[in-house]
């Protein structure tokens, strides 16, 4: 608990941080493959919310959620599968990736007590703005969470005071629209990353679309990080039948290799 806001973090580079839909294909799979992604060099893992209407999601991440709220997945059962996991043996950073209204029905308050009680070190909400999120700040802070704040191609006016606020990791999103995979990023994205890194003093990692080894290594060299979520997510789905019967194991060993060619 409280590494993504220590110094030695802050000096974190070539972070490989992938994404999880908690509870799909179902709870059990999510654990399992959350150990697996720790094993294969995951730096931070982030633990998704299923939610209804995800804005910054695309398709796949979409999906992944429907599937896990068919199945009774939310925000505080969500929490108590990390607590789980950590029981079990996951110890890489945990960063709970969720939306305003799951935060607002729960309660702020009641929310940070139970993300440290799951010791989870980060919370990234994508569609609170940085106006907004002064309360939740005060909370996470005292308890040594990161509140993780992104940073799109359109925030160019606003970089330095997100940054200036920023704790654990600054989220840049890679180009305008929803997750998932692509061929190419925003145009200036190169530059955008410059402008950050000489502002920023937290690790920058870079998110939505990287799905390939040349993305996760431009990346790697351009900023501090790179998130993988979608190509994770559909890779798991796309296994599910493996995953939650008796090729189980084969199928975590798959996710292995992918990841650490996907890294290398």
């Amino acid at each position: 608990m409280g590494y993504l806001v220590t110094e030695d973090f802050k000096q974190k580079q070539n972070l490989f941080i992938p994404y999880l839909m908690a509870g799909d294909p179902d709870p059990e799979v999510t654990i399992q493959a959350a150990l697996t992604l720790q094993q294969a060099g995951a730096d931070v893992i982030e633990w998704g919310v299923p939610y209804s209407d995800p804005l910054a999601d695309g398709p796949v991440i979409e999906n992944a959620a429907n599937r896990a709220l068919a199945k009774g997945m939310n925000i505080e059962k969500a929490i108590n599968l990390a607590k789980k996991a950590r029981n079990r043996g996951l110890t890489v950073p945990l960063v709970l990736f969720t939306y305003v209204n799951p935060v607002i029905a729960v309660g702020e308050e009641k929310l940070v007590k139970k993300l440290k009680e799951a010791e989870i070190d980060g919370l990234l909400i994508p569609d609170l703005p940085l106006e907004e999120s002064r309360s939740l700040r005060e909370l996470t802070k005292k308890e040594e969470i990161a509140l993780i704040s992104l940073v799109a191609p359109t925030s160019h006016k606003r970089i330095k005071q997100i940054a200036e606020q920023s704790e654990g990791f600054l989220y840049l999103v890679s180009s305008l629209g929803v997750t998932g995979t692509r061929d190419s990023f925003q145009k200036g994205i190169t530059d955008m990353v410059h402008e950050i890194k000489k502002i920023s003093q937290i690790p920058v990692a870079v998110g939505f679309g990287i799905s390939k080894k040349e993305h996760v290594k431009k990346f790697h060299q351009l900023a501090d990080g790179a998130v993988i979520g979608s190509t994770i997510v559909n890779f798991l789905h796309e296994r599910r039948g493996m995953l939650t019967g008796k090729e189980q194991e084969k199928a975590l060993n798959e996710l292995k290799g992918f990841v650490e060619e996907l890294i290398s």
